[in-house]
C-alpha cells in the first residue's frame, strides 16, 4: 500500500498503553493499589528509568529484579514475587472492565483487510492486557520488550518485530502516544511513526514534527493510511 508523503507500507504496529486504552484510566481504576503500594512504586519508576537506558539483555527480568531488590535492601527472590504481585499480576485484573480508545477495534479490522499486516509492541507484557479489546486476531506478531530483552526507545525490539513480521522497517508504520518512547524509538529503527496527540496537542492541533502522521482520532488515522 502506498501512502502519500510516506511511500510503501506493508505493515502497522501499535503500542498498547496509552495507544489503545487511555492512560488515566488505569490510574483512576487502580488508584488504591498504586496508593497501598506507593513505595514499591516509587522504587520501581526509578527502576523502569534505568532499564530504559541500557541495551539489550539476555535476561532483562533478572536484571531488573536484581535492581529492585537492591534499591528495597531485600533478596532478589522477595523482588521478583513483588514486581509478580504487584505489577505484573497485581495490575492485570484492573484492565478487565478497561475500555479501549473509540474506534481501535474497528481500526485494526480495516487495516487487515486492506492486506496490511498488523503487530503490537509494548513495553509491558500484552498477555497482561487479557484479550486486548479484541484485536488478537487481527494481529500477526504481538510482542513485549522485556521479553526481547530491550525497552523503547530502543531500537532492538522494533527491529525484532520487523523481522518476525518479515517486512523492511521502512515499511511499518508505528503508532505510539509517546514522543520520548514510541515516536523517538520507531525513527530510530527506520520505521515510519503515526503519534497519537495527547490531550493538551488535540486541543490545540501541536503536530509533532518528528512523526509522519499527528492524529487525533482513530478514524482520522484510517483516513490517512487509507485513503
Amino acid at each position: 500500500m502506498v501512502i502519500e508523503n510516506l511511500g510503501e507500507i506493508e505493515a502497522v504496529a501499535f503500542d498498547i498503553d496509552g495507544t489503545l486504552y487511555e492512560q488515566w484510566r488505569i490510574h483512576i481504576a487502580a488508584i488504591f493499589h498504586y496508593l497501598s503500594h506507593g513505595i514499591f512504586f516509587l522504587h520501581y519508576g526509578l527502576t523502569r528509568h534505568e532499564m530504559h537506558g541500557l541495551k539489550p539483555l539476555d535476561d532483562f527480568n533478572r536484571v531488573q529484579a536484581e535492581k529492585m531488590a537492591l534499591r528495597m535492601h531485600c533478596s532478589y527472590e522477595k523482588a521478583c514475587k513483588k514486581l509478580d504481585d504487584i505489577v505484573y499480576t497485581g495490575l492485570k485484573k484492573y484492565f478487565v472492565n478497561m475500555p479501549c480508545i473509540k474506534n481501535v477495534p474497528e481500526t485494526f479490522k480495516k487495516f487487515k483487510e486492506a492486506g496490511l499486516k498488523i503487530a503490537l509492541l509494548s513495553d509491558f507484557p500484552p498477555e497482561q492486557k487479557g484479550e486486548i479489546w479484541g484485536v488478537k486476531p487481527y494481529c500477526d506478531v504481538i510482542l513485549g520488550t522485556e521479553a526481547l530483552g530491550a525497552l523503547k526507545p530502543d531500537s532492538h525490539s522494533f527491529l525484532k518485530m520487523a523481522e518476525l513480521l518479515d517486512v523492511a522497517p521502512e515499511k511499518i508504520l508505528y503508532v505510539g502516544n509517546s514522543f520520548k518512547y514510541d515516536v523517538k524509538g520507531s525513527k530510530n529503527a527506520g520505521m515510519k511513526c503515526a503519534y497519537l496527540l495527547p490531550p493538551l496537542k488535540r486541543l490545540f492541533n501541536r503536530k509533532c514534527k518528528l512523526a509522519d502522521i499527528s492524529f487525533s482520532d482513530y478514524r482520522q488515522l484510517q483516513d490517512i493510511v487509507l485513503k
